[in-house]
């Protein structure tokens, strides 16, 4: 799984709406999907295509229809990235913290010893 296809599947604001709908009812049909997208249903299938060849959702025939659904391994690892920053982030602002903490004791010793 290729993490840069994720992202370029996940920086369309179109894709993203079609992951929010599977994620909050996975197993939706290309009708149901097309119901809540102000796009033609070629165009949906177009983006389900993307998503799929990104690993983000998996397509399977049920009957005469073909259900879509959720895979959010994908997005596991997009957060694991993510998470490296974040903590980065917040190990700066406990460096900034402690400086701030040092500077405020520095200046009450100054001023009790005036």
């Amino acid at each position: 799984m290729d993490v840069e296809h994720v992202f370029k599947a996940l920086a369309d604001h179109h894709r993203r709406h079609l992951l929010d709908l599977l994620a909050h009812n996975d197993g939706q049909t290309l009708n149901e999907l097309c119901d809540h997208l102000p796009i033609t249903r070629i165009g949906v299938m177009k983006h389900l295509r993307i998503l799929e060849d990104a690993g983000l959702i998996s397509t399977r025939k049920v009957g005469r229809t073909k259900q879509h659904f959720l895979n959010p391994t994908p997005l596991h690892l997009v957060a694991d990235w993510a998470q490296h920053f974040v903590r980065l982030r917040s190990a700066s602002f406990d460096r900034l913290e402690e400086l701030l903490h040092a500077q405020h004791r520095d200046q009450q010793t100054k001023d009790q010893s005036e």
